[in-house]
Order: C-alpha cells, then structure tokens, then sequence
C-alpha cells in the first residue's frame, strides 16, 4: 500500500490527498507535525528538503507534488486526470505551472494582510493570475472542460483558500462557477480544513512571517 507523509493544513500536501480520494487509491497517512519534526533526521533521510508531501509505493519514493501527481494518475489509470490529446494536456499542465509559481506564492502575503496591507504591486498580480485562470475555464465546468483533472485538483487546493481570506471572486464569472462546482465534491469536502483548523494555519503563516522578520532585522 502507498504510504503518504503530509500535514491536512498544507495546500501543497493537500493536492496529493485529494487526487488518492478522487481516484480511490487505498493508502497509509501519515502526518508530519510541522513544527519541528520535519527537521528530524528521520524525516530529512526521505525529505532533504524537509517539506511534504512525500509518497512512498514499493520501491517509488517521491517528493514534489506535481511529481507524485503525475505517478499517480499514470500508475493508477482508474479515475483518470490528465487528458490524452496533447493541446489539453499541455493546457492541463499551464495552469497547474500558473497556479504553483504564480498564485500560491501570494497566499503568505494574503494571510498576513491584516498586519501589513497588500502592496498596488501584488494586488495587481493577483488580479492577472484570477484573470488568466478565469480565461482558461471559459464556458467549461473544469479546466479539461467537462472532467476534472489535475489543473483542477492543484488550483482547487489553492483558490478556495484565497476566497476564504476574503479576496473576492465576483468579477471573474467563470472562476466563482468554477468554485462552487468544486467545493461541491465529496473529496474536496472531506481534505477541506475546518474553521478552527484553518484558524490554526493562519496563526501558524503570521508566526512564520515574524519570525522571518526578526531574523532579517538581526542580520
């Protein structure tokens, strides 16, 4: 049986528990407290960057997300997530590169917004990336058009999080549909974070900030 290292409150670990459930891969979890035990030998030998998620399967070791991703829908063909013919695939694979390089590196900022307001600078950028995402889904249910795929899952485990700091998705009407529609499946149900747990993550992203700060004022 797969073995997946991960921490519920992670976005980027949470893609990986979303698409085992979508495509109903039996597998062991098991959650690594992110504060501290990361660092522990015992992690770093099968994460030496001390982030997760991590999957194990037999002789497969894998870090990075979108990695362990690809494995899965290739291993596993049940449920498939990535289309076949090559312009979606390619388009599948855009989005999911929008989304992890360009919008989720915004989410620190957001959540720590209530101390230190948002800059012109990214406001702007994020109205590029809802743009672009709202672009792409057009008249389609989901990124792949009327299937889920994995641009779906990775931006599924992001997006909603940004709404629920209270950036508003109402201009972008393909987006907002999008939402809701996902925010309806059982899976996406079952990894979302409860409202004390999400509170949790919040406090969890200030003090990290905080603590970048001091360490940069006494540099």
């Amino acid at each position: 049986m797969l073995k997946l290292y991960y921490h519920p409150l992670s976005p980027i670990a949470r893609r990986v528990w979303w698409a085992l459930l979508e495509k109903e891969i039996p597998f062991n979890p098991v959650i690594v407290d992110l504060r501290g035990k990361q660092f522990e030998p015992n992690f770093l030998a099968i994460s030496p960057f001390h982030h997760v998620p991590v999957l194990v399967h037999d002789d497969v070791h894998l870090i990075e997300s979108l990695a362990i991703l690809d494995y899965l829908d290739h291993q596993f063909p049940q449920n498939s997530l990535s289309p076949i013919a090559p312009a979606g695939l390619a388009k599948m694979r855009m989005v999911q590169m929008v989304v992890t390089n360009e919008v989720i590196t915004q989410l620190v900022a957001i959540v720590n917004a209530e101390n230190q307001s948002l800059s012109t600078e990214k406001k702007d950028h994020l109205e590029t990336c809802f743009r672009f995402l709202d672009e792409q889904l057009g008249e389609g249910d989901y990124f792949g058009g009327d299937r889920l795929n994995l641009a779906d899952i990775i931006t599924g485990s992001t997006v909603p999080l940004f709404s629920r700091l209270g950036i508003s998705l109402q201009t972008y009407e393909s987006l907002s549909r999008w939402q809701a529609r996902i925010m309806e499946r059982p899976s996406w149900q079952q990894t979302n974070p409860n409202d004390d747990d999400f509170q949790q993550w919040k406090r969890w992203i200030q003090l990290q900030v905080k603590r970048r700060q001091r360490q940069r004022t006494r540099a």
